[in-house]
């Protein structure tokens, strides 16, 4: 049984395969596993390469449907890749001479419903009329086609027997114009276009608005190009009236840019975030879609898991690690609740999804056959990503704590409020010794109760503390002291 069944597009390849008999039937096996039919096959020189190719007993030439996912523009690009990366795994000579796109988009047929017309009689005709367009009489049976094709189809007797006393009616407004339609994909194609195309549009301009001289025009420029593709895909969404559709989607895209750039419109902030998220769910949703399971197993799935139990494991305990060393402290000197902890590992997850930007240009490059597909590039994804996520998260990580130290020292020594850090809440505390003075034992400078200090609170059995003289902690045992709050750094102790 192929173990491939879902494709986006078919590609008919007329592929070489040589080394004889053997490699033959092994080259068979291939299109097998990969759900590739094989349509013909004859000796080189003869059939459909006669003529063509010059005949070669050791070589065969195979007619094979290849089907793959991405888009329709360079799949046949695709394809080829795709064959020639089955050959080096299963170390066959193998050889697409030639690979054509297979197009087979369908019409938008119109559908109805067909009903009873047992019901059409006398002064009730008008009112049974009203029930039928309602779905009051539907006889359960749905017909694509023509108005003309509907009806018949609908009263046809497929089993045999009388016509059935029956009408349709429409589901759509596709019967009044069908030369206007477009197949289906080819109106997906437009529609989605004009959807990306406007949301990058909106997003520019509300860049490019916020921004003078280069930056400007090159916001400007992704904005026009945006506003092209919208304009084009919405003006030619079906095969009639142009221009009018042109001019309504030219109006639509007018009055979006008045809305964006008013006041209280859209911010250059929001315009970020709508241009990384619509490039972070096309992205990755086309990368996800074209992985096999054999992918998934392979890379996909030991990624995943290695980013995340790495980042809600240490991803906290990192963070308050060099919070403490930008204040002299170690680890251990925080006593820190595991929420608090968890809590600081999603604001690390969080600040790492830009990352993510690097396989969602990956899906996109992908989807529309710019990379080739393999293992190496697999492999090659996944150490690149891997390494830009350390690089960054180490980066992030670094400045948030460095950040988050510095304030708490500035205010330390300028005797203000110190801030707060993921469950780190230092607060200035008066420090009353339980023993004589002189033989309190500490880490730091000497004790003076006169005055508050700011207090970490207590861990490993110490009351860690910080000097705004000194500049440094002090620690001193926690059952050596009583711990008891300040009104302020101004405060007198002892009294």
């Amino acid at each position: 049984m192929a173990a491939r069944v879902r494709y986006d597009q078919r590609v008919l390849a007329l592929i070489e395969v040589r080394g004889g008999s053997r490699d033959w039937t092994e080259a068979e096996r291939v299109f097998e596993a990969h759900g590739w039919p094989v349509v013909g096959h004859e000796p080189r020189g003869q059939g459909t390469s006669a003529g063509i190719l010059t005949a070669d007993p050791a070589a065969r030439v195979y007619r094979v449907e290849i089907r793959l996912y991405g888009a329709s523009r360079r799949a046949e690009r695709g394809a080829t890749w795709q064959v020639r990366n089955a050959a080096r795994t299963a170390q066959l000579e193998m050889y697409v001479r030639r690979a054509d796109r297979l197009d087979r988009d369908s019409e938008m047929l119109s559908e109805w419903l067909a009903y009873s017309t047992a019901h059409r009689a006398g002064r009730l005709s008008r009112v049974a009329r009203w029930l039928a367009r309602a779905g009051v009489f539907d006889a359960g049976t749905q017909v694509t086609g023509g108005p003309g094709e509907a009806l018949r189809l609908a009263r046809a007797a497929l089993g045999g027997g009388a016509r059935r006393a029956v009408a349709v009616r429409p589901m759509d407004g596709r019967w009044k114009h069908p030369a206007r339609m477009r197949r289906e994909r080819q109106f997906d194609r437009r529609m989605a276009a004009f959807t990306i195309g406007t949301l990058v549009l909106v997003s520019s301009v509300a860049i490019a608005a916020e921004h003078a001289g280069g930056v400007r025009y090159f916001w400007a420029g992704v904005a026009l190009l945006a506003g092209c593709v919208a304009l084009s895909a919405g003006g030619t969404v079906d095969r009639g009236h142009h221009l009018g559709n042109t001019a309504g989607v030219a109006g639509a895209i007018v009055l979006l840019i008045l809305v964006t750039t008013r006041e209280g419109g859209l911010t250059e902030a929001g315009g970020i975030r709508l241009l990384y998220g619509l490039t972070l769910v096309t992205g990755l949703g086309l990368l996800v879609r074209q992985w096999t399971w054999g992918e998934w197993a392979t890379w996909g799935v030991p990624l995943a898991a290695t980013l995340v139990i790495s980042s809600f494991a240490g991803a906290g305990s990192v963070l308050h690690a060099l919070y403490a060393d930008g204040l002299q402290l170690t680890p251990g000197d925080l006593d820190v609740p595991p929420a608090w902890q968890f809590l600081s590992a999603l604001k690390l997850v969080a600040l790492l999804l830009p990352v993510l930007l690097v396989p969602a240009v990956w899906g996109i490059a992908k989807h529309y056959h710019y990379v080739v597909p393999g293992e190496r590039t697999g492999g090659l994804m996944y150490v690149t990503i891997l390494v830009v996520f350390l690089v960054a998260g180490g980066s992030f990580a670094l400045d948030s704590a460095e950040t988050a130290a510095s304030r708490t020292e500035k205010a330390a020594r300028q005797g203000r409020e110190a801030p707060h850090y993921f469950g780190v809440e230092p607060a200035w505390t008066c420090v009353e010794p339980t023993v004589p003075l002189a033989s309190l034992p500490g880490e730091g400078p000497r004790l003076d109760p006169a005055r508050p200090y700011l207090a970490f609170g207590v861990a490993g059995g110490n009351a860690v503390l910080w000097d705004r003289r000194s500049g440094g902690p002090l620690k001193v045992p926690a059952g050596k002291v009583r711990l008891v709050p300040a009104a302020s750094a101004e405060a007198r102790c002892g009294r």
